[in-house]
């Protein structure tokens, strides 16, 4: 290693002149952070264009295609130049022209920016024009003159390969299912704004547009037509205004849920001068509201469109326009608030139920051969199917859900009982096999990852297996066809608990804890024994702050950690409910303190997918079967629980009276209390992995490639020779 010599001085970093292609590829990236951010900005250029038929042809979430078009008034010949570059726009002429500016762009950059990280097509033509022009655009400038083609009626712009010389950005965009989402919600909600604009989203080559809205006169049409009746049917108008120059000018209309709307994700579509934009303080506020008038489970669907002088808006705060700051902003939403809370206090005086037509079951007939001719059914036509979750049983002479199976009123013959146990059958397994955990990407992706990685031999084993018998504290011993094998009930019980919890995200039943566990003193129990473990000695003062931490981190994640994992954390910090993830299973609680630990250290929370994960995998290490934390009332082990005048450390287990010292006597009684409870909790243990852990195996595990090597399973003797012998016999 070079010395820098006592005399020498470093060289000071020049400060120099980036290149212009530098400058516009970094300003690029911020203004189209992803597919959806460049549709955005297209499809306001389009309404600015006075459009009233949009379309949106996505491919690979945006990444290979996005293609806008639009009838709009076009583009003239003479601008197609200097259409792409930089800061060039027909919008306005100088600063103060953004005091009043109704367009939605105003920048000149969206074009610009998406010519240096993607390649640009331009087709179009005027009024007037015999035939259209089409140009291809890259780094801002024209790749050739404009050509004369036929084209129809307004623009079309194409964006190819978006990202293709910003490597990073694009490998952290490959899901292309999560961005066509994304490109499919905001043009759902242009459309139930833009009431007289026609809006079509579709993925390259598909027939069928995920969103199509005509212009309609009526706002809840248009709902109706895009979010679907549901929602419409449970919608309230809101209306609500100042004209007070000395606290706020704003008009504001839209539409809110009422009680009877029950979804776990809020919706909140937000318009300000016709501007599609963000506030989280004015959600938060609505939110609030909803959290204190309806049920706890209930987040609301909101629609709003305020209007204020363009004076009061700054719409230059946000590189992609996604926020604006309004002037009196407190007091604005201050009297939105009130009103809201005022509408759903009225609404709340009642509750709709709709009816469910249900289809009866072919088991128990809902009429008698005597009542059949009083109403028969018409010819072809077909009762509504309704899962059997959403059934609802209103009596004993009209089932309608599970309850039926136990209601017969005549005697059935053999075939009849074998039908009805088949389906009182297929109801469990869809019960435990539930299949509504796809609602998220990341989740589907981690699952699609487990599917993929199964061990088809390993998976035979798992299914074919024969529980023989524990061979120690960890390996249990099995039989699969004429071969023995030990395998890691740690390990297995580990990865099945892993799984459980991606296949029932989101549809947990309850432990519920007999008393609420402050969070705090569980975390400084599992720092405390941390410390034993590790033979450090880290002062109080720091473990408690680190306790106040983590405490504070759950209870900021408590709703998440409460709707997705079941994992109740009150606002006071105490811990009350925990999932069921199989049933007849109950973790060792003595772990609750290292798993909260492990939630607040080991937990990835910046990131959706990794969160998912690593909370997954922390379940899945707490559920785990691991041995009891008291040594096995049985050889060495039972040592532990011998009454001793001056008490021992369990650490001492297994040593020799030598060892152990000569001022500790060991006497010929036992801790009888604690024999027995220790004898409990390994009991317990093999009973659960017995009748638990095995049966849940055969149904649910898809065990990784990585268990055939890493000592999961070894194969340890072959009974083949054995059973030729019996043969013999």
């Amino acid at each position: 290693m070079d010395i820098e010599a006592p005399g020498e001085a470093k060289e000071l970093p020049k400060i120099h002149r980036l290149d212009e292609s530098v400058v516009n590829r970094i300003a690029a990236g911020e203004v189209i952070q992803r597919p959806v951010s460049a549709v955005k900005e297209l499809v306001e250029n389009s309404l600015d264009a006075s459009s009233t038929s949009i379309s949106v042809v996505v491919k690979d979430g945006g990444l290979k295609l996005i293609q806008v078009s639009d009838d709009g008034h076009g583009i003239r010949h003479e601008d197609l130049p200097i259409l792409c570059e930089r800061h060039t726009t027909s919008k306005l002429s100088k600063y103060e022209d953004l005091q009043s500016i109704k367009s939605m762009g105003f920048r000149g950059e969206a074009l610009a920016s998406m010519t240096y990280v993607g390649h640009v097509t331009v087709t179009t033509i005027t009024k007037g024009q015999l035939h259209g022009y089409r140009v291809s655009y890259r780094d801002g400038l024209m790749e050739h003159e404009p050509k004369a083609c036929a084209a129809v009626k307004g623009t079309q712009i194409m964006v190819e390969n978006l990202f293709y010389n910003m490597i990073a950005r694009r490998k952290t965009l490959q899901n292309s299912a999560d961005d066509y989402t994304k490109i499919v919600d905001l043009l759902s909600r242009f459309a139930i704004h833009h009431i007289d604009v026609s809006f079509s989203c579709r993925k390259h080559g598909a027939a069928r547009a995920d969103v199509h809205s005509v212009a309609t006169s009526s706002r809840l049409d248009a709902i109706r037509s895009v979010y679907g009746l549901s929602v419409a049917r449970n919608l309230i108008k809101i209306e609500a205004s100042d004209n007070d120059p000395s606290s706020s000018v704003f008009e504001m209309d839209g539409f809110i849920s009422n009680s009877n709307y029950v979804v776990k994700k809020t919706t909140m579509v937000l318009f300000i001068n016709d501007r599609l934009v963000e506030c989280t303080a004015l959600k938060r506020a609505l939110e609030i509201v909803y959290s204190a008038t309806l049920p706890k489970a209930s987040k609301p669907f909101i629609y709003m469109s305020i209007i204020l002088p363009p004076e009061h808006v700054d719409v230059n705060v946000h590189p992609t326009k996604r926020e604006v700051s309004l002037l009196n902003q407190e007091v604005i939403i201050e009297k939105i608030q009130s009103v809201v809370e005022s509408m759903l206090r009225n609404s709340n005086e009642s509750r709709t139920f709709q009816e469910q037509t249900v289809e009866s079951s072919p088991s128990v007939p809902s009429i008698t051969n005597n009542e059949s001719h009083l109403n028969p059914s018409p010819s072809g036509s077909k009762s509504q199917k309704v899962p059997v979750h959403k059934m609802v049983r209103t009596d004993s002479s009209d089932p309608a859900g599970r309850l039926h199976a136990y209601l017969y009123k005549k005697p059935q013959n053999h075939l009849e009982m074998n039908s009805s146990l088949t389906a009182v059958r297929s109801s469990v397994r869809q019960r435990r096999n539930l299949r509504e955990t796809a609602d998220l990407t990341s989740i589907q992706e981690l699952i699609n990852d487990i599917d993929s990685k199964c061990h088809s031999g390993l998976l035979d084993i798992v299914r074919q297996c024969t529980y023989v018998g524990m061979a120690d504290d960890v390996f249990a011993l099995l039989q699969h066809n004429t071969h023995l094998y030990l395998a890691n009930v740690v390990n297995l019980s580990k990865e099945l608990m892993y799984q459980q919890v991606l296949r029932r995200f989101a549809h947990f039943n309850a432990i519920q804890l007999s008393e609420s566990a402050p969070l705090q003193e569980l975390l400084m129990l599992a720092l405390k024994e941390e410390e034993l473990d590790l033979e450090c000695n880290e002062n109080d003062d720091l473990k408690m702050k680190i306790a106040e931490m983590n405490t504070q981190l759950l209870k900021q994640k408590a709703e998440m950690l409460e709707e997705y994992f079941c994992i109740f954390i009150d606002s006071d910090g105490n811990l009350s409910r925990l999932p069921i993830l199989l049933d007849q299973y109950t973790p060792d609680m003595d772990r609750v303190p290292e798993f909260l630990l492990c939630l607040g250290n080991d937990v990835d929370w910046e990131d959706e997918k990794n969160c998912f994960q690593s909370l997954a995998a922390a379940l899945g290490n707490f559920y785990a079967m691991h041995p009891p934390l008291l040594p096995h009332p049985s050889g060495e082990g039972l040592e532990f629980y011998r009454k001793r005048k001056h008490g021992k450390n369990p650490q001492d287990v297994g040593k020799s009276s030598c060892d152990i010292g000569d001022d500790i006597e060991i006497e010929d009684e036992f801790e009888h209390k604690l024999l027995s409870e220790a004898e409990t909790a390994w009991g317990q243990r093999e009973w659960s992995i017995q009748h638990v852990l095995f049966p849940s195996m055969r149904l649910f595990l898809k065990p990784p490639t990585s268990m055939a090597v890493n000592g999961t399973f070894v194969r340890v003797a072959s009974l083949e020779k054995l059973y030729r012998i019996f043969e013999r016999c």
